[in-house]
């Protein structure tokens, strides 16, 4: 998720989804109260000779092996730590310094209640950093001329379609990348939750409605997923094997995938965990192909480490060109802004391609992501690329700060000598009002006190039409409604609240607990029309009877 105190403005924003927390918290990873305190004492004095002609693309490094190697020997009691205050089951932390792995261990249990231990090769989902290997894979495909940054989307999926029939001509693999297509926040994410496929999904952001186009930033997994689909049918492959070629494969990335399949088949692999009732329990399973290049990929951190070389190694691994080294700084590179400074002394936050991109007060470049989960995984990378220096953090728990919190002070630490900041206190707040925010403002547990009766449910029985969503059914049993959605048939009890308006606990990634149903009657006495709540976020949660 990145000058207000230590963090970034962009860590105060509202969120509207638990995956969202992977952009203020990659934020946090960049921005450390050393950058301020430094910049104090950096400042040059004045020179009375000239100025060099061309500036220096970074500042010269100013962390030493010896401040890394202190960082790293503090490792294990910052993960200890932050196990023992929250209780998170499994951790895996690697660090690169200067092209070598510096640090590779595993922490914890892969499920709780079992002895299946934690290590550098287990298998972790890595929910939203899949992005930023995804933006790996397409700047190889950009570098061999398979595809272009800038071309546009209907160039690979001609039927590809957005609101706008010009967008929809001249959107570019960079505009989806970047989240500047002006599709709205985590748009087609709900009916992937309903179990609609990747297909269905890219083919409905027709009905999304628009913000200006390259002028607003709001973070969409289908919008990114689409160019990389398009980027695949353009190699004439699979996104899954076109990712596998382009990467995993050149990296040795034996353990990584972006198919489901891959991490449920294997052995050693963490599973999901959900904190409820304050006892962590592993009570979900969370299969997302449809959005497989934004939250679908699953590695370890001995292979993640192998990634981060190459990421620090401008394209190259081991003495070999993997990725065009202009093709690969271009996901580096600022391409919107996707949180303005807060206050004069504050810095904006920005968005590459696939990358969170930020800047200190030194000028170095800062890229991280964050993934998040809310079934049960938090995953976290942040890189320094001017000093050689990246962590990545994967766990398996839901996303309460940990992953973020220990990047952040691992880096704090190689910068100060130690932690400037309690980090995992300071962020802990900040994921926890951010999951509160998305719940209704209705508390649909207390009715009012003398609540209006339901109709008959013969009323509101029926099936309703909806463009994006599909059909919704309405059936009863005794006095008792059900309401049926997507291509699954999911069923949800209705519970009465007031007058025509009940109430349903919603389910999946983007649950958001209870949330409400209502329905107008028509003059006939039958219902015409039901709005569900939590589906009319982008005004497309109306249904129309159509039985």
């Amino acid at each position: 998720m990145d000058a207000m105190s230590p963090i970034d403005s962009a860590c105060h924003r509202p969120l509207r989804s638990a995956a969202a927390l992977g952009l203020v918290a990659a934020l946090a990873v960049g921005c450390t109260q050393a950058d301020a305190d430094t910049a104090a004492v950096a400042r040059p004095a004045a020179k009375t000779s000239p100025l060099p002609t061309v500036p220096p693309a970074q500042p010269p490094s100013q962390l030493t092996r010896a401040k890394v190697e202190t960082a790293v020997s503090q490792l294990d009691g910052v993960v200890q730590d932050a196990m023992r205050r929250t209780g998170v089951p499994g951790v895996a932390v690697g660090v690169v310094y200067d092209d070598k792995v510096m640090y590779l261990k595993g922490f914890g249990t892969r499920k709780v209640g079992t002895k299946d231990r934690v290590g550098a090769d287990t298998v972790f989902q890595l929910a939203s950093v899949s992005k930023p290997l995804a933006s790996t894979v397409v700047a190889a495909a950009v570098g061999e001329k398979t595809v272009g940054w800038d071309d546009p989307v209907v160039k690979y999926t001609p039927g590809f379609a957005l609101k706008d029939p010009w967008v929809s001509r001249h959107v570019t693999l960079a505009d989806l990348f970047s989240h500047r297509s002006g599709l709205p926040d985590h748009a087609g994410d709900l009916l992937e939750d309903l179990g609609y496929d990747r297909s269905y999904i890219l083919d409905h952001l027709r009905y999304e409605p628009l913000a200006p186009f390259r002028a607003h930033y709001a973070y969409t997994n289908f919008g990114l997923t689409e160019a990389a689909v398009a980027t695949a049918r353009a190699a004439g492959t699979s996104w899954e094997k076109l990712s596998a070629d382009k990467v995993y494969r050149p990296l040795g990335m034996n353990s990584t995938s972006s198919s489901f399949a891959d991490y449920k088949k294997a052995e050693n692999k963490a599973t999901l965990h959900v904190k409820t009732d304050g006892t962590w329990r592993a009570e979900y399973v969370r299969d997302a192909d449809a959005q497989s290049p934004a939250g679908g990929a699953s590695s370890t951190v001995r292979d993640m480490t192998k990634w981060l070389r190459l990421q620090l190694g401008n394209g190259e691994f081991e003495g070999r060109k993997v990725v065009d080294a202009d093709a690969l700084e271009e996901t580096h590179l600022p391409h919107i802004v996707s949180e303005p400074p807060h206050s004069p002394a504050g810095r904006a936050g920005f968005y590459g391609l696939g990358w969170n991109v930020s800047y200190d007060d030194q000028g170095r470049l800062k890229l991280g992501h964050s993934g998040a989960f809310a079934l049960g995984a938090a995953t976290n990378v942040a890189l320094l690329p001017s000093e050689k220096l990246g962590i990545v953090v994967l766990t398996n728990g839901e996303p309460i700060g940990v992953p973020e919190a220990i990047s952040t002070t691992f880096l704090d630490t190689a910068q100060t000598g130690g932690p400037t900041v309690d980090w995992l206190t300071f962020l802990g707040p900040i994921f926890k009002q951010a999951t509160e925010g998305e719940r209704s403002p209705v508390d649909y547990t207390k009715p009012p006190a003398t609540p209006k009766p339901a109709k008959a449910t013969s009323t509101y029985t029926g099936t309703y039409a909806n463009d994006y969503y599909g059909p919704l059914t309405i059936s009863a049993q005794g006095d008792e409604l059900t309401m049926q959605l997507g291509p699954k048939k999911q069923r949800f009890p209705l519970r009465h609240y007031d007058g025509n308006t009940f109430s349903y606990r919603t389910t999946g990634e983007n649950a958001v607990g209870l949330s409400g149903v209502t329905f107008t009657v028509g003059s006939g006495g039958r219902a015409d029309k039901v709005k569900v709540e939590n589906l009319d976020a982008n005004g497309l949660g109306t249904f129309t009877r159509s039985d």
